[in-house]
């Protein structure tokens, strides 16, 4: 059977733009009573938007201290966990570990290997939803860019200086909070429209 065609980047670049979440329907989670209450909210899901991001290290060798900040995403809201305050960190750890909840996302290989290093937890029920479209006969790694054209027939936004910004910033921008809540719940949107095909 031959492999599904992925669209080509000028083909997707003439897409309409796919819908994001604002800033209204993000939560920037930094205490540990933040987190309790994202966890609250986040528990009545079976299913989050799941990715990270790390400070990126422009030097050959250097390791990464990441992950800086977790994400997790429901189809109403997107939580983004900063990863400074001792009490939040553990709560994003537990949501991570949190068994029969499954935590969708694209390339999340080395993100659950830091999620290891950082908070002392072993991921559970993580899908990596390029092995998904793997199963289906794309040959290529997806991509949440490609997978949001394939899908819906629309182009995905993503800043290029938002994702080299520094995620370790105690202030985290407008723009980082927009990049990172939406590349979860994006992922998540991409689980659903999958499980209905």
């Amino acid at each position: 059977m031959e492999a599904p065609a992925l669209p080509a980047p000028e083909e997707i670049a003439l897409l309409a733009p796919f819908e994001r979440l604002g800033l209204e329907r993000i939560a920037l989670v930094s205490t540990a009573a933040q987190a309790e209450q994202a966890a609250n909210q986040l528990l009545r899901d079976p299913v989050w938007g799941f990715d990270t991001e790390s400070r990126p290290t422009f030097q050959a060798g250097v390791a990464s201290e990441g992950p800086h900040v977790v994400q997790l995403a429901t189809l109403e809201r997107a939580y983004v966990f900063q990863l400074h305050d001792p009490g939040c960190r553990i709560v994003a750890g537990e949501l991570i570990a949190q068994a029969g909840v499954v935590k969708a996302g694209f390339g999340l290989h080395d993100d659950k290997r830091r999620i290891t290093h950082k908070l002392g937890v072993e991921p559970q029920d993580v899908l990596d939803l390029d092995t998904v479209f793997r199963q289906r006969g794309y040959r290529r790694q997806m991509g949440i860019k490609a997978a949001v054209a394939v899908l819906f027939g629309q182009r995905y936004l993503k800043s290029k200086r938002a994702a080299t910004s520094n995620w370790a910033h105690r202030q985290l921008s407008e723009a980082q909070l927009l990049y990172a809540a939406n590349d979860a719940w994006a992922a998540l949107r991409v689980y659903h429209a999958l499980e209905l095909r």
